[in-house]
């Protein structure tokens, strides 16, 4: 519930994925990358495409 929390947030530009606790921080990759699609969110280091 709170990485999804954290998801939408990151979506909407409130917080920054570095902003996200780091006990959150794979659970709210695989919600941004499989679920919503946004690979471009997440860094590298979690999946993502982000630098």
């Amino acid at each position: 519930m709170m990485a999804m929390l954290f998801a939408q947030r990151v979506i909407l530009g409130k917080n920054t994925f570095e902003q996200v606790p780091k006990l959150l921080k794979q659970q709210v990759a695989t919600i941004l990358i499989d679920e919503c699609g946004l690979p471009e969110l997440v860094p590298v280091q979690f999946g993502g495409t982000a630098e």
